[in-house]
């Protein structure tokens, strides 16, 4: 008996050792997710336009940017719904839409629960339930040609757009810098897809997206390897590929081959003038 309950004691042992390191798993990856960067006082440049706002989404208030189209207009046009990498923050992104807002495209810039000045905390769920009400408000204003509101995200961004994409219909997708899943990053470092907490399954999206995607991704990104972005490619027949020769914080905006995208499929403002080359961006995730 004495042996038996040596080895009850240590099985015992053992499950709870297992049952920490699995707590300490699902604590530790939504940290490293979601750095979630705080920020004082916007930055916005008022006399352009820019509408600030808050939407409710699941973890409370959620801060948004609308970043309205340069040049005046007798008709809705389009817009940009862009999400931002892990690192990063509305903030950083207010001054970089330039060439979109220049060819007539409005820009919404909507930032995570827990990020910057938006309480909350961020989750897949949280995440896709900000965006979705942003995008609810977005949609019903005037100036906004519902029809033609296309997704655009950067890293984590990407899976957040996809995210979206799954709730509300978006009239293309452009994917930078993005993975097929949080689950299969998640396998390059030993983490079970079991145990992944959000895992924004961006494949699956691409898979039944019946809508133009644009992909672009860096040739030398280690950090979400170009594989990545062939395997969204392969599994969305017909969309576009471009590989540029960067890695994930070091590309330029690629501005060029949004603009020709959204124009082939006509996603630009009738009237919208000329647009300019962008500058680069950086972020994390």
């Amino acid at each position: 008996m004495t042996g038996l309950r040596w080895a009850l004691l240590g099985a015992a042992l053992l499950a709870a050792v297992v049952s920490a390191g699995v707590a300490l798993l699902f604590a530790a990856q939504r940290a490293a997710l979601f750095p979630a960067p705080q920020a004082g006082a916007p930055e916005t440049d008022a006399s352009n336009g820019v509408v600030r706002s808050w939407v409710d989404g699941k973890s409370g208030r959620t801060e948004l940017w609308l970043l309205p189209a340069l040049g005046r207009s007798m008709h809705p046009g389009p817009l940009l719904v862009f999400a931002h990498g892990n690192g990063e923050l509305i903030d950083s992104w207010a001054g970089a839409f330039a060439p979109a807002r220049a060819a007539g495209v409005a820009v919404l810039l909507v930032e995570y629960p827990g990020y910057g000045r938006s309480p909350g905390r961020s989750s897949e769920a949280s995440v896709a339930a900000s965006l979705v009400a942003a995008y609810d408000w977005a949609s019903a204003r005037a100036e906004i040609d519902p029809d033609r509101i296309v997704g655009w995200g950067r890293s984590l961004g990407g899976g957040a757009i996809c995210a979206l994409a799954r709730e509300r219909r978006l009239a293309a997708l452009v994917l930078e810098s993005t993975f097929t899943s949080v689950s299969a990053l998640a396998r390059r470092f030993g983490l079970p897809r079991l145990l992944v907490r959000d895992p924004f399954e961006s494949l699956e999206v691409v898979r039944t997206f019946d809508g133009p995607i644009l992909i672009v991704h860096g040739e030398h990104d280690e950090l979400i390897p170009p594989t990545h972005a062939r395997a969204l490619h392969d599994a969305a027949p017909g969309s576009e590929l471009h590989l540029l020769p960067c890695g994930h914080n070091d590309c330029p905006q690629p501005w060029d081959l949004v603009l020709g995208f959204l124009a082939r499929n006509g996603l630009l403002a009738e009237d919208g003038v000329a647009p300019q080359r962008g500058s680069s961006r950086t972020g994390i995730f």
